[in-house]
Parts: structure tokens; sequence; C-alpha cells
């Protein structure tokens, strides 16, 4: 299987292989610097894939309560639920998968950069193979220098900066699942060549500044009106601010009655005026 994989993968590894050298002999870049400028050129070509991936992240966040609605709606019935999760998918032209695009399409360069890091440990090329004078070489194992621990703990730290940016409208419940990941696969990364976690460290770097351009250029996804119970009778065919409630669940409160038209002052009587009698003339 081993053998299979690294057949298939023999053109990349060619191909990696050949621009690391351009940049060293070319550009004058260290081995190590050629590592980072080369994780630069592979997230400058998956740029497409990026912007496709924030645009489904979007559209996932703006649906989220009606995805919701329908996966409670059909609890009970996964196949069901799934239909109207795939259709609702294909009405709203949402594609899930390709949030994880540009993640899948780094995994081959990942293995191929493998084979040629554990081809310099078994044939070094001419010049300096260390980092930052902390790094004695980047073909050597991880944890063989104390270096390489400093390394790894800056990995962790800008993997879980990069998820942490990069899942801002996945599940609550997921996202913890993904900061916690790192922690996990730290223990199987220390085994890589160092020059293997400097190029994962550095995409992960690249991850975060772009989720912070990304939060400056991009505005924010608003959420539908009425939230999930809104989505929720949306779903039901019900509209979403029937059931003597609001949007968000609140009941109305009745309106307040109308103030009491002023009523006319009644005109008054006309100012009778007094009746002189005259008075009778005594008679002679």
């Amino acid at each position: 299987m081993i053998l299979l994989v690294a057949s298939i993968l023999t053109p990349l590894e060619h191909a990696l292989k050949h621009v690391l050298f351009w940049l060293h002999d070319t550009l004058n870049l260290p081995w190590a610097w050629s590592i980072v400028a080369l994780t630069v050129i592979v997230r400058m070509i998956l740029v497409p894939l990026t912007v496709r991936q924030i645009h489904s992240m979007q559209s996932l966040q703006r649906h989220a309560p009606e995805m919701k609605a329908i996966q409670q709606k059909y609890k009970h019935d996964k196949q069901k639920q799934n239909e109207e999760l795939m259709k609702f998918y294909k009405e709203n032209k949402i594609n899930p998968a390709a949030s994880c695009l540009p993640m899948l399409a780094q995994f081959p360069v990942f293995i191929a950069l493998y084979y040629v890091l554990r081809n310099f440990a078994k044939h070094p090329p001419l010049g300096d193979l260390s980092w930052l004078h902390f790094i004695p070489s980047i073909a050597d194992k991880t944890t063989a220098h104390w270096g390489g621990y400093v390394l790894l703990v800056v990995y962790v730290l800008s993997q879980m900066a990069s998820t942490l940016y990069m899942s801002a409208t996945i599940d609550k419940t997921q996202r913890i699942l993904f900061m916690i990941m790192p922690l996990v696969f730290v223990f199987v990364v220390a085994r890589f060549p160092t020059g293997l976690v400097l190029y994962w460290m550095t995409t992960n770097l690249w991850t975060v500044g772009q989720g912070l351009v990304t939060r400056r250029l991009v505005p924010k996804t608003a959420a539908p009106e009425g939230g999930l119970l809104g989505a929720w009778r949306q779903a039901r065919g019900e509209s979403p601010g029937g059931g003597g409630s609001g949007g968000n669940g609140a009941k109305r409160k009745p309106p307040a009655p109308k103030p009491a038209a002023p009523q006319a002052a009644k005109p008054k009587p006309p100012a009778q005026r007094p009746v002189r009698r005259k008075k009778k003339k005594a008679r002679k």
C-alpha cells in the first residue's frame, strides 16, 4: 500500500524537489526558508479553493437554522433526514464538501514533501539544513533535538488558532473537537521530519492571516429572521410569526388601547340680557 502511494505521488515528489532546488539555487534561500516559500506558493495556488471554502462556510452559516429544523423534524428517520438535507443542499446550491477542499488538496503535497525530506536525510544536499540556529537539520526527526519540541508547541498553537478562525460557522461541539485534535495528532507529527512540521506550521499561520483578512473584508452573514424557531415553523409550513408569538419566541404584548378622542366642549347658551321693567307713574 505504501509503495503504491509512493509510486502515485512520484511525479509530485519530483516537482516539489525541483521547486525546492530552484528556490535554493536561484533565489539563494536556505533549505528551511525554501520550504516556507514553497508553502506560500502552494497556498497561493489554492486561493480559488479557499474562496469556495469561504462561500461554502457562509452558506452553511446562513442556512444553519433551516438545516437544524430539518434534522429535528426527521430525527427518527435518518434516511429521510439525509434525503431532505441533500434536497435542501441542491435547492440552495450548497456544497458542504467545499469547506474541506483546501485541506484535502494539501495532503498529497504533505506526503510528497515527506518523501523529499526522507531523501534529504539519506542523501543530504549541498547547503545548510538548519533553521534559525535552533533546528540543526530539517531532515532529522522532530524529537531528535530540543528545538523540535519548540516547533511542536508552535505547531499546536498555530493549529488551534487556525481552527478557531476557520470553524466559526460550525457547531460548538465540533469546534471543541477540532480544537482538541492538534493535541492528539502532535504525537503522530512528532515522528515526522522537522521540515514537514515547519511546512504545516507555516500553512497554519497562513490560515490565521487569511481568517483575519476575511473577517475584515467579507461582511458577516446575517442569520435568518426568526432564528431556529422561525425556521422550524417555515419547515412546518407556518408563518414565522404565527401562533401569537414573534420570530424570537417571545409573546407579543397586546396593543395599547387608543386614547379616547377628546369630546367637544358644549357651546355655552348666550347670556340673557336683564329685562328692564318700566316704572309706572303714580296717578294723581
